[in-house]
């Protein structure tokens, strides 16, 4: 049978549960940062390579501040994402503003914080100069359509929002030197959890040489190129990781075969990864509240799509573990259901799993990213609290659960009564 480890024993979890009321995200902190000092330590060849983690994936603050002390970044794309960055003592360049469609007030608040602003579109560099001004430092996002493949999440690069085309990428470094911008950056963005280690390599050599490029159009030496994130996580057991270490070598074989002889030595490698920085590292812990059996076996949790929604999505696969029947015979086919009015509220279809009853406790696996973080409150559901296991094997309080009083917050009852 395959299997996915966990990094608490049941005795502990079990100890947890008995302390706080499930549905509950459990994250890792031991495992967060040895996984983020293993990346530092695979591009510590380049002078000046920073990770700017993806906000999005897991905006909490407690996560933030620990990577932070890391060296890490914060990769943002929403007013809030910013403030919350701010919040965490994280400002400068220290931020990566990489948004779309962007409100003014949002490049305004980057621009105060003196974040790295990535363009998405050439119309945002006459709509910046005009709403924020023009900073020293800017970089544009590169979608490069039919010369790279995309997949299923972020889509094909010629059906994806994002993104200068190579024309208008070429058209917008001319435009922005001759405006008087003096620092730039490159970046892409393309897929998303690819667990293809090569396909890392490609992309880096892709900016490379239109790195090349640019420095020959227009004699401009970027200071940094931003690979983007991407990097998957293998969420099957019978999946691999990206091989981190195979990758940074690769990408320095790229650089001293593209950028040291072209004279753009040193230039910043830059990542802003999320998914792979936290994501095997949070768990949804939950209780089996019912089993049903009609034209097949339900096994009905007291969490729901509101608190981790990729399968219901993407139709994403998540592990699952049933603590103290991990060993037991997994012959029973049924779905893992929650309790909202879709039909797809399901974290498991078909799945395998031993016998379970009322009270089992499960651990739905690799959701530190994209799990919490995405919850919502569709039929009123509310969501759940945030915990973090330290290293010392205390666990803290880093969210709390959501209440009724926060559901009703942004309602005004007083007003109701006199409405007719």
């Amino acid at each position: 049978m395959l299997s996915k480890t966990l990094p608490f024993s049941n005795e502990q979890l079990i100890n947890i549960v008995s302390k706080y009321p499930t549905p509950f995200h459990l994250y890792d902190e031991k495992g967060i940062k040895n996984n983020i000092d293993r990346l530092i330590r695979a591009f510590s060849w380049n002078q000046g390579f920073k990770e700017y983690f993806a906000v999005k994936a897991a905006p909490n603050p407690f996560l933030m501040k620990l990577l932070k002390a890391k060296g890490i970044g914060a990769d943002c794309s929403s007013l809030p994402e910013l403030m919350l960055a701010e919040k965490c003592g994280i400002t400068g360049e220290n931020i990566m503003f990489t948004s779309n469609n962007t409100p003014a007030n949002e490049f305004k608040k980057a621009k105060e914080l003196g974040a790295v602003i990535n363009l998405d579109d050439i119309t945002h560099i006459d709509f910046l100069e005009k709403t924020a001004g023009l900073p020293e430092l800017i970089c544009m996002r590169y979608n490069p359509g039919p010369l790279r493949a995309g997949n299923a999440i972020i889509g094909n690069p010629e059906e994806a929002k994002y993104g200068f085309t190579k024309e208008q990428l070429l058209e917008g470094y001319r435009i922005l030197k001759s405006k008087g911008v003096k620092r730039f950056g490159l970046h892409t963005m393309i897929a998303s959890n690819e667990l293809h280690s090569q396909y890392f390599v490609d992309t880096a050599t892709m900016l490379f040489e239109l790195a090349v490029e640019i420095k020959n159009k227009f004699d401009i030496s970027l200071e940094f190129v931003n690979l983007g994130g991407g990097f998957g996580i293998p969420y099957r057991p019978e999946q691999q990781p990206v091989d981190i270490e195979f990758v940074a070598q690769n990408v320095k074989a790229a650089y001293e075969k593209i950028v040291v002889p072209a004279s753009l030595h040193p230039l910043k490698i830059f990542l802003e990864c999320g998914r792979m920085v936290t994501g095997p590292y949070g768990f949804l812990v939950s209780k089996v509240i019912h089993g049903k059996k009609t034209y097949k076996s339900y096994i009905g949790l007291d969490a729901c799509m509101a608190n981790l929604m990729r399968p219901a999505l993407y139709g994403a696969y998540h592990h699952i573990t049933v603590v103290g029947k991990e060993n037991e015979p997994h012959d029973q086919v049924c779905d893992v259901v929650g309790s909202l009015c879709e039909n797809n509220d399901k974290f498991a279809i078909n799945r395998n799993l031993p016998k379970v009853a009322i009270g089992d406790i499960f651990v739905i696996h690799d959701a530190g990213a994209h799990g919490h973080a995405m919850g919502f409150n569709y039929n009123g559901k509310l969501r759940s609290a945030e915990y973090l296991l330290r290293e010392s094997g205390d666990v803290v309080e880093i969210r709390r659960a959501e209440t009724e009083k926060d559901y009703f917050a942004t309602l005004d009852f007083e007003t109701l009564k006199e409405f007719s």
